[in-house]
């Protein structure tokens, strides 16, 4: 199946450490990456149906330290849809008046959901499928933004709907706060004041955050499959839903 990542933080930051590390792991999840990065209002889109570690696009992403509050990033291993553009991860779409990013590992059987004009795929993942329902069952719930706790709750109620179908591991981000879903494996760690070092797994690349973070930093990282060797990750339990504002992780629900 394909891996996520994901980062949430109090200030912008940027994600090159740890999509080093992540893009590793395509030379098994090759059928293409995609990352997206918030700046303000607008989204910055960088997907390729290349597998990241030989895209000359990750290879930009990794020389060119875009700084950011929050970051979703997917390498792909297809299980429905081609390798095609189109269908790679993540996706975005305007709800409210706001960009909306969703990436999804797993798969989804038997998942066609009826949707409307507003919010329809491109592509023809069940990934995509999945993130136009939540959109536009999202939209039918909140007349405008909710609150990162009132979103949760309405998640908390849609995302079994869409779990019972198989394996719906998924983030999603509006720019303030980052969903992250778990049916099988998701993990998650945050690092703020003392910061320390840490070392790649994949990759023979350490860093010292304590020189590069100031004590105020705080920087929430959530991955398919820990990242670094000598950090303390917290694993999600299957059907938890986590949102993260500024950095940390906002009181968790479990939904069967």
């Amino acid at each position: 199946m394909c891996q996520l990542l994901g980062m949430n933080c109090n200030t912008p930051t940027d994600i090159v450490f740890s999509f080093t590390g992540f893009a590793t792991r395509s030379r098994e999840h090759a059928d293409g990456f995609g990352i997206a990065f918030f700046e303000g209002k607008g989204v910055r889109l960088f997907v390729d149906p290349q597998a990241a570690l030989h895209s000359p696009v990750a290879e930009l992403v990794r020389r060119y330290p875009i700084r950011s509050t929050n970051v979703i990033a997917h390498i792909r291993k297809a299980t429905q849809g081609d390798v095609r553009l189109e269908n790679c991860h993540p996706f975005v779409r305007e709800l409210w008046g706001r960009y909306w990013v969703f990436a999804h590992n797993g798969d989804l059987q038997g998942f066609v959901p009826r949707l409307h004009a507003a919010f329809r795929p491109v592509g023809d993942t069940d990934s995509e499928a999945a993130f136009c329902w939540l959109m536009q069952e999202l939209a039918k719930n909140h007349a405008m933004v909710p609150t990162p706790a009132q979103l949760t709750e309405t998640l908390a109620e849609l995302v079994p709907q869409v779990a019972r179908h198989g394996t719906f591991n998924f983030m999603l981000s509006n720019g303030h706060a980052l969903w992250a879903h778990c049916s099988t494996r998701l993990h998650y760690l945050v690092r703020e004041h003392p910061f320390r070092a840490a070392r790649l797994q994949d990759e023979d690349l350490s860093v010292n955050f304590a020189e590069l973070a100031s004590p105020q930093d705080r920087v929430a990282v959530i991955v398919t499959e820990p990242l670094t060797c000598d950090e303390a990750w917290t694993a999600f339990a299957p059907g938890e839903l986590i949102a993260f504002v500024d950095g940390q992780p906002l009181p968790r629900l479990t939904r069967s």
